[in-house]
């Protein structure tokens, strides 16, 4: 448990300046993300870009694994 903490925590510290150029990716823009402010500054929750790239990536996985001359 404590791992996938750290996990999130070094990602949303790595992520989180890179919002404005992946905003250009439509990160954060889909319809179930969350977008609101607070004292001046921007926060941005993007459950719905996660769900969209998560699928994005199982399907190149997938691709990639039918694809596989070793497997």
């Amino acid at each position: 448990m404590i791992r996938w903490v750290a996990v999130i925590f070094i990602a949303l510290f790595v992520f989180y300046p890179l919002l404005p150029w992946l905003g250009k990716l439509r990160v954060g823009r889909v319809p179930g993300d969350v977008r609101f402010r607070l004292r001046g500054i921007i926060f941005c929750l993007p459950f719905g870009s996660t769900v969209l790239w998560s699928v994005l990536a199982l399907v190149i996985a997938e691709l990639v694994s039918l694809s596989c001359l070793f497997c």
